[in-house]
């Protein structure tokens, strides 16, 4: 199954759990429809994909790396279990939303794929309807139960995809620590932005953690360890999770410096985010940090001057891309992002897993990095 037929069906299962979900919702109030109706927009309009992908292929490899030998009664068992998978994976989309919704607010982001943020959204529908009280403040309030709701919803998602209670009880330690890893991670990240007085040194670490945990561990490796998991019992140390974390880890941080890389590089049109908004929240990625250590005196002044201020001009965000591009940092990073692969692939290539679902995550590690949103 290639990577555009998993998708269509991570829609299909997403679009019919979260029907049901609006109906849930609607029950309760119908003021609560608007509510869920964002929460829907964001998942079903738009998004890779990625941490889906990751869930079903290793499942996958799994199946394939422990006792998969092809025969009439093991084809029929995983074909009977490719649907559950696929609805446990569409479950990770459900966790990407919250967590999206929730950055969106701390960010101060306006857009998200291209559309109104959905605080923004709701703050207009304040502003529309002369509610009392303030726009702003109205729309963050929604958008944090929005986060929850959606965050809730992919707790239920994967409780009734139709796992075993064997398989819930393996899964369930992976997905806790897949979210309080990306929680942690987004806690960093706001620390970073608030104290660039770091040392180096320091600076540099708390940047590579941030990437690790907001990035890595919740987009690759934990997906790779739940579906793997689905299927049966491998032990942390074991070849199997190993090959996944060592693959994951090196691939998520390739990942999260592609996507700092294009927070300051990217075309809004692709990216559906202002140009050089990690520029205007300031935020201290690694992309940043070396650009301020490898700039000149004079750069890393301007550099200073202007990073971290909301009312930056396209005429600044230039300026600050020619330091960036100009120290080195920028081939630096792309540097780093070309070793992150290879070190995943050569994992990958040393570990358990063959056939498809190697191909496939091979194809994944590519389309991570070599990206444009």
């Amino acid at each position: 199954m290639d990577r555009n037929s998993l998708r269509e069906r991570v829609e299909i299962e997403l679009a019919a759990f979260l029907d049901r979900r609006l109906a849930d919702l609607a029950a309760i109030d119908a003021d609560l429809m608007p509510v869920g109706e964002a929460i829907c927009d964001l998942v079903l309009q738009g998004g890779k994909r990625l941490r889906p992908a990751f869930t079903y292929w290793g499942w996958r490899g799994a199946l394939d790396a422990v006792s998969y030998d092809g025969s009439p009664a093991q084809e029929a068992a995983a074909e009977r279990d490719d649907d559950t998978v696929v609805r446990a994976a569409a479950s990770l989309e459900l966790v990407q939303a919250g967590a999206l919704i929730h950055d969106d607010v701390m960010d101060r982001a306006s857009t998200r794929r291209g559309q109104p943020a959905l605080h923004v959204r709701f703050a207009e529908l304040h502003a529309e309807n002369r509610w009392a009280g303030t726009a702003a403040g109205f729309g963050q309030g929604v958008a944090i139960i929005a986060g929850d709701i959606a965050l809730t919803w992919a707790q239920e998602m994967l409780r009734t995809a139709g796992l075993d209670q064997a398989a819930l009880a393996r899964v369930a330690p992976a997905y806790d620590a897949m979210r309080i890893e990306v929680m942690a991670g987004q806690y960093l990240d706001l620390r970073g932005q608030v104290d660039s007085r770091r040392p180096e040194e320091e600076a540099l670490a708390a940047a590579w953690r941030t990437a690790r945990y907001k990035a890595a561990s919740y987009t690759v490796q934990r997906p790779l360890h739940i579906g793997a998991l689905v299927g049966g019992p491998h032990a942390p140390d074991g070849p199997l999770l190993m090959t996944y974390t060592d693959y994951g880890f090196a691939l998520g941080e390739a990942f999260q410096l592609r996507d700092d890389v294009l927070g300051v590089f990217g075309n809004p049109d692709q990216t559906g985010k202002p140009a050089g908004d990690d520029l205007r929240e300031g935020k201290q990625t690694l992309l940043v940090i070396l650009a301020r250590r490898r700039a000149s005196v004079n750069a890393r002044d301007l550099f200073q001057r202007l990073i971290g201020r909301a009312d930056l001009s396209g005429l600044d965000i230039d300026q600050l891309r020619m330091v960036i591009e100009g120290s080195g940092a920028l081939a630096e990073v792309e540097g780093l992002i070309a070793k992150r692969v290879e070190t995943a692939l050569t994992a990958l290539a040393q570990g358990p897993i063959g056939g498809e679902p190697r191909e496939m995550l091979e194809q994944l590690a590519n389309t991570l990095t070599a990206r444009d949103r």
